[in-house]
């Protein structure tokens, strides 16, 4: 049996990285899939056939979450296009990462804007149609970053610790109507972004981590799949930390 049969799913940043894993495991556990995509035309066409190929519908949405109308604009698009919206992913997100000494007012603005206040916009582009069907999962991603912080990450911190506190207040406010929020922690995850790492410092911080290897796109989509069936229909607000026992 699939775990997300006849259920569609609205995930932001889709085409590559834990983004593209997430759209890959959901379509084969029989959701239908919407996705945004910032730029690259052709690598989102590619993954609609890719999870069309799972027998699934797919369609990918150039949109910017970081701008409130586009995302109000989003949700109808795809209300339209799919009838229902029964889970939403808030997994775009940006870093630009530099010491506090050295980061411009700009640079913590945008990573602000695209990682914390895309979530607000989206969250609140869903929801409405969300109590109408009195039903539903959001899974906002946030990082180990957000619960421990770390050196040059300030702002990036900040965003993904913001998203906590969003996710806990979220939860309060729509509980009653079964709508389930939830974030996701995910800890040192291995993508086309690390792949451009030094592979010595790749090392080093496989070494540091209980379970000796960074994680796959693969292990981050598995939790989100368990936060949006339901298998998980008695948990809200809550964080759940995939990170091979990093915050251990």
């Amino acid at each position: 049996m699939k775990l997300l049969e006849n259920k569609t799913a609205l995930i932001t940043g889709a085409t590559r990285g834990i983004g593209k894993g997430i759209a890959t495991v959901f379509a084969k556990q029989g959701a239908n899939v919407a996705f945004t995509f910032n730029s690259s035309v052709e690598a989102a066409q590619e993954l609609e056939k890719e999870l069309e190929s799972f027998g699934v519908k797919a369609k990918g949405y150039q949109s910017n979450a970081a701008n409130f109308d586009a995302a109000q604009e989003l949700a109808a698009d795809v209300l339209k296009e799919f009838e229902t919206i029964d889970v939403l992913i808030n997994n775009a997100g940006i870093t630009k990462d530099n010491l506090l000494m050295r980061i411009s007012e700009d640079d913590f603005d945008k990573v602000i804007e695209v990682n914390l206040k895309s979530v607000f916009n989206l969250t609140k582009a869903v929801i409405r149609p969300m109590m109408k069907q009195r039903a539903g999962s959001i899974i906002n991603m946030s990082s180990v970053v957000g619960l421990k912080g770390n050196a040059g990450q300030a702002n990036y911190a900040a965003s993904k610790a913001g998203i906590l506190g969003f996710t806990k207040s979220v939860a309060l406010e729509l509980g009653s109507r079964n709508i389930r929020c939830n974030t996701i922690a995910p800890g040192f995850i291995e993508t086309e972004m690390t792949a451009d790492l030094p592979e010595e410092k790749v090392k080093e911080w496989r070494a540091g981590i209980p379970l000796k290897r960074g994680g796959s796109p693969e292990d981050i989509a598995n939790a989100c799949v368990f936060l949006a069936s339901d298998m998980s229909s008695y948990i809200t607000g809550q964080t759940l930390s995939v990170d091979g026992g990093m915050l251990t």
